[in-house]
């Protein structure tokens, strides 16, 4: 079924294109030679069917098959809502 798919958390932080919302997703890593955490902030773009994504939304995206050129992403939950 869902195999060997990533799934990631991350909050929006664009949706103006149609059906597609932008994910930010950041982590920690220690830095090898200063041995400090360095938050690291990666860019996805996600299909998001419905629209229903707003800015600041917290996400919950899956890996999929490729839908374009740089969509490989879908938005399966909307875990946090910034309802105005």
């Amino acid at each position: 079924m869902n195999k060997n798919k990533k799934v990631f958390e991350g909050v929006v932080i664009g949706n103006k294109m149609d059906k597609t919302v932008v994910v930010q997703i950041s982590h920690l890593v220690k830095h090898p030679v200063v041995k400090k955490y360095i938050t690291v902030k990666k860019k996805y773009k996600a299909h998001d069917e419905k629209n229903e994504c707003m800015i600041g939304d917290k996400v919950l995206i899956r890996e999929t098959r490729p839908i374009s050129k740089e969509k490989s992403w879908v938005v399966s939950k909307v875990l946090e809502s910034q309802a105005s």
